[in-house]
């Protein structure tokens, strides 16, 4: 395969992956979310790459779905609404976006004639652990409407490969984390206010834990899963198998911005109860088994890639540390 179709290329996973996909020597076609600036989000410093070719548009247009995939020998689905504090406020955005989002681009792909296509799937479907490590055979549950429409993204994907032989692989990562990620997650939101020398910084709750990933082991994971074709017809977890509390969270990175700040815990930034998802903790048995995935870096040494990176003035400018991101 060597023409790769990346939708939500502007986002933080999105423009890792088509990086890395380039220096790999794909010729990849990247959609990005129309706005009338034409502005490419985090592929802004890639635009004199001959081997990429970005689009603007939406994954909601059946007919430019239509389109754009045509010549292409995969899709990467990662077009998609992930804010699950927004999720609270606008639930029927992330059906239109997430479910019917991936119907559009599955049925496309079935027209013309793609020969692989990965759906970017998310551990919160998993709801709170109810054993760990989380494999692939672990319930669903929908505990925000976030998570309902990945499900339901997930399984329309998966109806493609059952009806209408679609080579579908669903990718499903645990927390990932890196440079660029947007301040709604729970990383970015600790170092903003960190580095902006907050006294105080305000979180959530500090008592669930998290299965971290740094950005690049999941993109990989992602180009592994694509590459084999044992994974074809199957869900695959990326994570580590690792877990921490937010509160441990807190800890480590302050000690590695070495500031001093006191943390409250803010009502407005805690999930209604049965909502919050507790615990999670990836099984990657089964990418090991079906690829070559080799993690590159450890929770803390990525952790220190991405303070390295907000450390950078002219990117944390890009961070309104003083407001509560949903």
């Amino acid at each position: 395969m060597k023409k790769i179709l990346v939708t939500g290329a502007d986002g933080f996973i999105g423009s890792h992956l088509v990086e890395i996909l380039l220096k790999k020597k794909y010729d990849v076609r990247a959609l990005v979310f129309y706005n009338s600036q034409n502005n490419w989000g985090w592929l802004e410093e890639n635009n004199s790459n001959k081997k990429l070719k970005v689009i603007s548009g939406d994954v909601r247009d059946p007919h430019q779905c239509k389109e754009i995939t045509q010549g292409i020998d995969c899709v990467i689905n990662l077009a998609a609404l992930i804010a699950i504090p927004y999720s609270y406020k606008a639930p029927s955005s992330y059906i239109s976006t997430n479910v019917m989002g991936t119907l559009n681009l599955c049925k496309a792909s079935i027209e013309n004639n793609v020969k692989r296509f990965i759906q970017i799937s998310t551990s919160e479907v998993y709801g709170t652990a109810k054993y760990v490590p989380i494999d692939e055979k672990h319930p669903l549950k929908a505990q925000s409407p976030y998570s309902a429409s990945k499900i339901s993204s997930d399984a329309i994907a998966y109806s493609f490969y059952s009806s209408f032989n679609l080579n579908l692989s669903i990718a499903r990562p645990f927390n990932t984390f890196g440079p660029r990620q947007s301040a709604r997650a729970i990383i970015p939101t600790i170092i903003t206010q960190a580095l902006s020398n907050k006294k105080k910084i305000y979180l959530g709750d500090l008592s669930p834990t998290r299965d971290f990933t740094y950005v690049e082991d999941t993109c990989e994971g992602i180009i592994e899963i694509m590459n084999s074709k044992k994974t074809i017809g199957k869900t695959v977890n990326i994570g580590s198998n690792t877990e921490i509390n937010i509160k441990s969270l807190v800890k480590l990175i302050k000690s590695y911005t070495k500031k001093d700040f006191k943390v409250i815990e803010q009502i407005k930034r805690k999930r209604p109860k049965k909502s919050e998802v507790f615990r999670l903790r990836c099984d990657n048995t089964l990418l090991k088994r079906l690829t070559n995935y080799k993690s590159k870096l450890d929770f803390k040494q990525g952790l220190k890639k991405t303070i390295d990176w907000f450390q950078i003035k002219e990117n944390l400018k890009k961070y309104k540390s003083d407001i509560y991101n949903i």
